[in-house]
């Protein structure tokens, strides 16, 4: 298995790609946080997390992703932030 990680350009900013049919949920509960994914959701967090950690990109660059952007309903909102 591959997962296609497009080269970083600071023009573009980060190019993440979803897998197709993908699913994540993220709940909270008391100091828990539980990611929970299908196959193509797992792919797809991968794909970002390698996007992220690629060493052209700039500390502070983020993903910020919640139930209006990608996550399903009701998910808590999740920032992945480069350091």
């Amino acid at each position: 298995m591959e997962i296609d990680v497009p080269k970083y350009d600071r023009n573009i900013g980060l190019q993440l790609c979803w897998h197709p049919g993908f699913s994540i949920k993220i709940s909270s509960d008391n100091s828990e946080v539980t990611i929970s994914a299908n196959r193509e959701g797992l792919l797809s967090m991968a794909n970002h997390l390698l996007n992220l950690a690629q060493a052209d990109v700039p500390p502070g660059t983020h993903i910020h992703l919640d139930e209006y952007n990608s996550l399903e309903d009701g998910s808590q909102s999740m920032i992945i932030e480069k350091v």
